[in-house]
């Protein structure tokens, strides 16, 4: 067997900081890839290895498909050799789609879809009776059966409880020969012009026939016929009325309440999707959310007159339309637009937001002249609606979402689907309440399912069951029992969303591929880490390759080969300064090494702060899964909120405590999740949320734009002799506006290529070569460099570089502090990961000037970071801490657990488990609770 049939061979890899490195990775081994942040480990893996197996795969389709793809470049790589097909779980992947949730994503929603659509009975929404259907033959036999010797009206309904006058119908009806029919209960002939009353809701019947119930063969022969008409007729339902009781009963060839005479069509899979008209709640559209108008969004300061600008959407007195409407409704209802809006008429109010029409007369005591005036007025709450629900620009969208408030819809309740849809039960549950249960739970309820059954029910769903719990155990083993089938993919974290592909390619039984991941770890509690790394050992195991870049030291322990890239970062990181299993890799005397055997570690504070004495005290808190939890928040000091995943630390921290911080101090409008009060928002001046969401969504977004650093830098050039003898401004200087820039990639340095069904690639400008200036920009320089040559360099270059300019300075020196000293200053912000756009946020609020009294709120501020990258974030965050300010950070990282001052310990499991406040303390007195999980693994730490 040649050496490449067991091994990836890659020669003269060269992507980004890569410095021309060979490598040789076993295959069918669980390999990690580690080293400093930016030291290298993402371009070999994803920016070379990916890359090129991606590439590979698109060179396999005909010539008439890829002239669609176009052709992806080759990474700059001389030689790739043993390449198996490669798959890419990165944390970035998850569709953002409000129709995306866990259930669609593992598929397990529409295994549920195909299960309730075959093995479900159904019941009626009007009765909760039990829905019945009948072939032809079986509805004889009920009609002869329950009406012998009684005379019968057989009726095809053709109208059900709808508005409208029926000339037509009528006329039609006897068209085809018919000569009664039942209106309201009432049997009439079929007359000329014949109509009912449009603005009443009526019930229309044909009347087939009329006969009586008796054994002669020519009435049977009669019957079979009529019962063919009137389903005929009544699409697949007829009732029989009684002509002596006037009692009536309804038959169906569907599936049919046998008292209402409501009927479902036979349930198909997509009957159950709320991405399908035939599912899906016709209210919300499937999306379980609808967008209200707020009124008190809308009319935020009602002592304000509508002048002085009660109504926000309008502002303050304009001589517009709007407001001659305001005057003429003012006219009719006897008040002045200089009045308080609390002081106007509710009838005049109501108008103002929800429109009307109307019709007046005013006379004039001074010309003795009567003037008519007319009101047609849409509302300014409709016309919000009207622009939120229609408009064409996101602009005007965005503006009417300002004033409205994210609602469950009222009819669905938040399940997505109509109402027949849910009255589909197995075991007296609807696909919603399944869809609504923990991962846990659901497992359970599946594994007793098969007790509940009737056996032709089992024979037909043993299949469907069976995968359904296969895939549940899937996302069981990686730590996600405590998610719900129902919950959107768009809440989910960069792990939560990487565990669960990882879930489904563990599920899809795949053999021979190169799986590479991204950091799996994150977001995850020490004690789920085991079942993650038994999770990537199984998929090794069935004979996959899988490479993890990771910083997690058990995931470190447990690889069968270990490549630690280095020495530093950027262009000073991109070679191989370590090779070999976990064991090999210890004895050599490398940062990694270090840290794994005990010779570098990040040291246990002797002392732990005291804190000011004050408090933030949060009461009765029960968004999700919390229960009733009331936290005191200790100020002045560095607080770790722990916990298992998903056990309600984001709810407690993102949704609820921040949200009410930033409306107090800065009239955030997020709605915060249900609590009860807080108290001690007087002892704060500001909060600062510094999450992972990126610095920006374009590639010309970056570092230097996103710390305000460029505008300063800009300036600098504005001011160079040179440029003021050219009569250059600032502007000149931006890659954003016209004049200075190139203009055929108009400074983006990039040209997109749109792909028809792929993303959009984007290639260098061949104008300016990605310089993104033109050549009577370029041509002005400070200390030799360029506007373009400044936004290439790495922020450790550009710190000495502007040493004598303090505005720039201090703020590329805080770029550095937190450990980025290796990206570049024109740096895409697309490019960045979600760790060094937290450290990019938390630079920037660095360079201000802090008032010692600032609240900062950091969500797991360790993702992508290597040890020693964690011991210099910590040196910045207690130098905060010093300072007076409040660093609260949510986090699984025992490195920085046991460095803070008060842990507060959310548990004891995930979802509804979850929720509750276990233990506060110092890490010292945390350690001390027996039950706490985050207590057993950190009494280890701090031995």
């Amino acid at each position: 067997m040649s050496p490449f049939e067991e091994n990836i061979e890659v020669q003269g890899a060269r992507v980004h900081n890569l410095k021309n490195i060979d490598v040789t990775i076993p295959r069918e081994k669980l390999v990690v890839i580690t080293g400093l942040s930016g030291s290298g480990k993402s371009s070999l893996a994803f920016d070379t290895i990916y890359a090129e197996g991606q590439r590979r795969y698109i060179e396999t389709f005909s010539a008439y498909a890829r002239q669609f793809l176009g052709s992806l470049e080759r990474p700059d790589v001389d030689k790739i050799d043993g390449l198996s097909p490669v798959i890419a779980i990165e944390q970035k992947t998850t569709s953002k789609s409000p129709r995306s949730t866990v259930g669609t994503i593992t598929e397990i929603y529409d295994f549920l879809r195909l299960l309730f659509a075959r093995a479900s009975d159904a019941y009626s929404f009007n009765t909760g009776e039990k829905m019945v259907s009948y072939n032809d033959e079986q509805i004889k036999e009920l009609i002869i059966e329950s009406f012998k010797g009684k005379r019968i009206n057989i009726l095809a309904p053709v109208v059900r409880s709808r508005k409208g006058h029926y000339r037509e119908l009528f006329e039609q009806i006897a068209k085809q020969g018919f000569v009664k029919v039942r209106a309201d209960g009432e049997i009439l002939d079929l007359v000329k012009g014949m109509k009912m009353d449009r603005y009443k809701t009526h019930d229309i019947e044909i009347v087939i026939d009329r006969l009586k119930i008796d054994d002669s063969v020519d009435n049977d022969k009669r019957l079979t016929e009529t019962i063919n008409t009137a389903m005929y007729h009544g699409e697949d339902v007829l009732m029989v009325l009684d002509q002596d009781t006037q009692e009536t009963r309804y038959f169906s060839r569907n599936l049919m309440c046998p008292s209402s005479g409501i009927s479902y069509p036979n349930p198909e899979p997509n009957n159950f999707s709320f991405n399908s008209p035939k599912g899906a709640c016709p209210k919300c559209n499937g999306i379980g959310t609808l967008y209200q108008v707020n009124e008190n969004k809308i009319i935020p300061d009602p002592k304000l007159s509508i002048n002085a600008g009660a109504l926000a959407p309008h502002g303050p007195q304009k001589n517009s339309w709007i407001f001659k409407q305001f005057e003429t409704i003012a006219q009719r209802f006897s008040f002045s637009l200089n009045d308080p809006y609390k002081n106007i008429p509710e009838e005049a109010k109501q108008m103002i937001l929800f429109g009307g029409n109307d019709k007046f007369s005013v006379e004039s005591k001074t010309l003795g002249v009567t003037r008519d005036y007319k009101i047609d007025f849409e509302g300014v709450a409709n016309f919000i609606e009207s622009q939120y629900a229609n408009a064409e620009t996101t602009s005007l969208k965005r503006w009417a979402k300002e004033y409205m408030d994210k609602v469950t819809c009222d009819e669905c309740h938040g399940s997505r689907l109509r109402q027949e849809s849910l009255y589909f039960k197995i075991n007296d549950k609807n696909i919603a309440d399944l869809a609504n249960k923990d991962i846990v739970d659901l497992a359970e309820w599946f594994n007793d399912l098969e007790n509940h059954l009737s056996d032709k029910q089992l024979k037909i769903a043993e299949e469907v069951i069976k995968e359904i719990k296969t895939r549940l155990q899937f996302l069981l083993d990686v730590g996600l029992e405590y998610l719900s089938l129902n919950r959107s993919s768009k809440s989910l974290s960069g792990g939560e969303a990487q565990r669960i592909r990882l879930a489904t390619q563990i599920g899809s039984q795949l053999v021979g591929v190169l799986y590479i991941l991204d950091e799996p770890s994150i977001g995850l509690h020490q004690r789920d880490n085991e079942k993650l790394i038994k999770s990537l050992v199984a998929l090794r195991d069935i004979g996959n390759s899988v490479i993890v870049v990771e910083h997690d030291k058990d995931m470190i322990e447990h690889a069968d080969y270990v490549i630690d890239i280095g020495p530093k970062a950027g262009k000073y990181g991109g070679e191989i300064i370590s090779i070999g299993t976990p064991a090999e890799l210890k004895t050599h005397h490398t940062l990694t090494a270090d840290y794994l055997n005990g010779t570098k570690q990040i040291e246990v504070p002797k002392t732990r702060r005291e804190g000011n004495g004050n408090f933030i005290e949060l009461k009765g808190c029960t968004g999700n899964n919390l229960k009733n939890v009331l936290v005191k928040i200790p100020l002045g000091k560095m607080i770790g909120v722990t916990g298992v995943s998903g056990s309600g630390k984001s709810t407690l921290i993102n949704e609820t405590l921040y949200p009410i911080m930033n409306a107090h101090y800065f009239n955030g409008v997020k709605k915060p999740m249900p609590y009860k009060s807080i108290s001690g928002l007087e002892h704060i001046d500001k909060v600062i949320d510094i999450n992972q969401s990126p610095i920006g969504r374009t590639p010309r977004s970056n570092p230097a734009t996103y710390t305000g650093t460029f505008s300063e830098v800009r300036s600098l050039f504005a001011k160079i002799p040179e440029a003021m003898i050219r009569g250059y401004k600032p502007g000149r200087f931006s890659f954003n506006v016209k004049g200075g820039r190139c203009e055929t990639c108009q400074g983006g340095g990039l040209r997109v290529i749109e792909m028809n069904f792929l993303p959009d690639v984007y290639v260098e400008c061949e104008t300016c070569q990605g310089k993104r200036f033109n050549r009577e920009t370029l041509e002005i320089r400070y200390k030799g460099k360029s506007i373009s040559d400044v936004l290439n360099m790495t922020i450790n270059e550009a710190v000495p570089f502007f040493e004598h300019i303090p505005k720039i300075h201090k703020k590329l020196k805080t770029i550095k502090d937190v450990g980025l000293g290796y990206i570049t200053l024109g740096q895409q912000s697309t490019t960045l990961s979600g760790g060094e756009a937290q450290r990019i946020k938390l630079a920037t609020e660095l360079s201000k000037r802090d008032t010692g009294n600032t609240f900062y709120i950091l969500d797991e501020p360790t993702t992508g970071l290597h040890f020693e990258d964690i011991r210099v974030l910590m040196i910045v965050l207690n130098k905060l801490a010093d300072k007076g300010n409040t660093v609260l950070i949510i986090e699984h990282n025992l490195d920085v657990i046991k460095m803070v001052d008060h842990i507060i310990d959310i548990g004891y499991e995930g979802g509804k488990n979850g929720g509750e406040i276990i233990v506060e303390g110092t890490p010292e007195e945390v350690i001390k609770h027996k039950k706490s999980y985050t207590a057993q693994f950190l009494k280890k730490e701090l031995k």
